[in-house]
This record gives C-alpha cells, structure tokens and sequence, in this order.
C-alpha cells in the first residue's frame, strides 16, 4: 500500500469517459488531473519528509486549513453582500441558502473584522452601518 498515491487518488479523482463536455476535450481533462495527481502526491510526500509528519494526518490538516479558508471568503462575501450592494439589499434567506449557513448565522456569520477588510480591499464605504456591526 502507498499512502501517498492513495490519498492522491482520493482527493484529484481521474474523469471518468462520458464526464467531460465537450467529449473531445476528455484526453486534456484525464492528462489535466494526472498532472494535478502527481503534483498533490509529490507535495505531500515533501511535506511529509520535511516534517517527518504522517501524510494521512498532514492531508487532514491541509483539508481542515481549506476548509477554513472557504469559511473566511464566504463571511467576506457575505459582509460584502450585505454591508456593501448599494442595488440590492439581498435577504438572509437567500444568502444562507448560498452560503450553507441559517438565516440567522447569515446575519451573525461576519462582523466589524470582515466589514473593514472589505472595505480596504473595494475601497469604498458601506452602504451604512448595520445594526451591530458599525465598522470602525
């Protein structure tokens, strides 16, 4: 068993024929995820000996870090479609829907931190402070 190649195979499947459209571009997608493969394998096998860590728990690690960074951008996205449209006032409802969270955790999911990260990256003002969320 090699633990490498096997989690590389898990987490950069290869197409399977009939999944790519147009057909004829199935050769350039199956050689596009054998690259991404290789270099998912090559990388945690370097991780792992730099670190002398177990590849398993290093790829869980790298998973839940992704996972984080998913989260940051939707509160970012969220704070920016709340905080920041000055055509539409998009409703909880909508936004949790997208987003995976509540009603109510779409409303609680950012705060003044992602309002004013916003904000430096757009360079622009809210459109006015929410309710509890009055940006520094």
């Amino acid at each position: 068993m090699d633990l490498v190649n096997e989690l590389a195979a898990l987490l950069c499947p290869l197409p399977e024929p009939g999944s790519v459209t147009p057909e004829d571009c199935f050769p350039d997608a199956f050689e596009e995820a054998e690259r991404e493969r290789s270099q998912y394998a090559d990388n945690l096998e370097a991780a792992a000996f730099a670190t002398e860590g177990d590849p398993l728990i290093l790829a869980l690690e790298q998973a839940q870090a992704q996972k984080e960074e998913a989260d940051r951008r939707i509160r970012l996205i969220l704070a920016y479609a709340r905080e920041f449209q000055p055509g539409r006032r998009y409703p909880l409802r909508e936004l949790g829907q997208a987003s995976g969270y509540t009603t109510s955790g779409t409303y609680t999911a950012y705060g003044t931190a992602e309002i004013d990260l916003v904000q430096s990256r757009i360079h622009r003002s809210p459109r006015r402070p929410a309710p509890g969320k009055t940006p520094a």
